[in-house]
């Protein structure tokens, strides 16, 4: 469709579904009411602080969140393009001082550079073509000032609400083809700098399952950050380089078919029944899995103990396998987000555990991400981890390649529990478990060679060599001393001390 075509069609859209300007009108849905009360409050606990900040929110409508914004926020410059949603909104919200209200199509929208720190959209992009959504990003990452924040919500993969409709020219993206658009584009700034959106969260909206039992509805958190493509192997970010090499979807598979149904990590089901027996969990206690891959483990530790778990990844394509499968499960305490742990903020105290598996390798500074989980976890709250260690230096040269080529930041195993201890967590073991690793190692290389044909029906013969060579390489390496594997528990203190 041509773009003028494209803006006409919906113009004409909206033209006729905001004549009275309710809330089942701009929601399409006649629960709209029941909808909004359970979905808003949702909506808000997603969103990055705003106290005293300048907000743009596009697509305002008729102001559900606008009020709610323009109660913290600084400013709040609210646009839409139908003059009768905004009247509404004017009408409900204009009482407020602190409100711009400003009807203007998104396509054409001209603002000054750096003028706002967040930026809020609700249902706006799927009525954008890919043209103007990509020409749109160029302008929001100009908007927004450094470190800036993007909240959007969008409708995937088909329709959620029941109005009639004579004609519907809603694009229904898969959330994959969000994250490819947004993050791609790269912005140019007077600093003469290079800017670009990168993924904080992305996650479907709970009401949508809970009350309609679909998981279309999606909310991402993007910030505006630098770009330095030698930073992420020659990718935009660091996300692309994950999901376009180790993380492809075959790759993943390809590790399912050595670890077991669900898993990605090393000894899959039995592992996991190993450390998750460490944490004496009980019904109801919360959970988060940090780099949950294709939540396995999520799925075992809500079907055995009864508890919630949110299962977080920054590959898409691993978050997108596990909501495909937790579909198949059909286990409603576990949830799943594209999320960057290193920028994801929840409430203090939110969890009775984090866990993780083969994950931290990836992140840099593992000091303040340990800090990020001591005030994610509640007092007396129980921290379980595996991950890739490595042994003193100097390395063979066969190892720092390899660690140089994945982008791994490891550290020894004492290492390791030291950070644990520098940021408050008592009880800590650093416990290497690399005889255990090697051990599951031959058992994983032993059970592949013995599936061979089945392997290569499903993947290729380069696949199948990919792994044997893979397993091969890191006995070797462990062999050296060079490649270790930790396993590490920590408690956060049932009382805090002052200091």
């Amino acid at each position: 469709m041509a773009e003028g075509s494209a803006r006409k069609s919906m113009t004409q859209f909206w033209e006729e579904h905001s004549k009275a300007a309710t809330v089942e009108e701009m929601m399409l849905d006649s629960s709209a009411r029941v909808l909004s009360a359970k979905e808003k409050p949702e909506i808000i606990s997603m969103l990055p602080s705003i106290d005293g900040r300048t907000v743009l929110e596009l697509g305002a409508g008729i102001g559900r969140f606008t009020g709610h914004l323009a109660k913290l926020a600084n400013h709040v410059t609210a646009v839409d393009f139908m003059q009768n949603f905004l009247d509404k909104n004017k009408e409900d919200n204009g009482q407020r001082g602190n409100i711009t209200f400003l009807q203007a199509d998104v396509a054409q929208l001209e603002l000054p550079e750096s003028s706002f720190d967040f930026i809020f959209s609700n249902w706006l992009f799927m009525y954008l073509t890919d043209t103007e959504l990509v020409q749109l990003t160029q302008r929001m990452l100009g908007w927004l000032r450094p470190g800036g924040y993007l909240f959007f919500r969008e409708s995937c993969f088909f329709q959620s609400g029941d109005s009639k409709r004579s004609f519907n020219p809603t694009l229904y993206r898969k959330p994959a083809q969000y994250n490819h658009l947004l993050t791609s584009v790269v912005h140019d700034g007077n600093d003469k700098n290079s800017y670009g959106f990168e993924i904080v969260m992305s996650k479907s909206v709970q009401t949508y399952i809970k009350l309609k039992g679909n998981q279309n509805q999606v909310c991402w958190l993007m910030q505006r950050v630098s770009r330095d493509r030698s930073a992420n192997q020659g990718y935009e970010t660091f996300q692309q380089f994950l999901d376009n090499n180790q993380y492809s979807r075959r790759g993943i598979l390809r590790y399912e078919k050595i670890f077991g149904p669900g898993f990605v990590s090393t000894g899959g089901l039995e592992t996991t029944k190993e450390f998750v027996a460490m944490l004496d969990l009980n019904p109801g206690q919360k959970v988060i899995d940090v780099g949950c891959g294709i939540g396995g483990g999520d799925f075992y530790m809500a079907k055995e103990h009864g508890v919630e778990v949110l299962g977080m990844d920054l590959s898409s394509n691993m978050v997108e396998i596990a909501m495909e499968r937790a579909v198949e499960e059909n286990t409603p305490l576990v949830q799943f987000e594209i999320g960057d742990a290193t920028k994801r903020v929840f409430p203090k105290n939110s969890f009775h555990v984090v866990y993780s598996r083969d994950t931290i390798l990836h992140i840099a500074d593992k000091e303040a991400l340990f800090r990020r989980f001591y005030s994610w976890l509640k007092p007396g709250g129980r921290l379980l981890i595996t991950d890739y260690c490595c042994g003193e230096k100097p390395w063979s040269k066969v190892f720092e390649e390899y660690v140089k080529g994945r982008g791994y930041i490891l550290y020894t195993t004492q290492e390791y529990g030291k950070f644990l201890k520098k940021v408050g967590f008592v009880n800590v073991r650093a416990v290497d478990r690399t005889a255990q690793f090697v051990a599951i190692l031959n058992m994983e290389l032993c059970r592949t060679q013995e599936m061979k044909e089945a392997f290569t029906q499903e993947f290729s013969e380069d696949d199948y060599l990919y792994i044997i060579e893979g397993w091969k390489e890191k006995l070797h390496r462990c062999s050296l001393g060079d490649q270790r594997w930790g396993l590490f528990y920590a408690e956060k203190p049932l009382e805090i001390m002052a200091v």
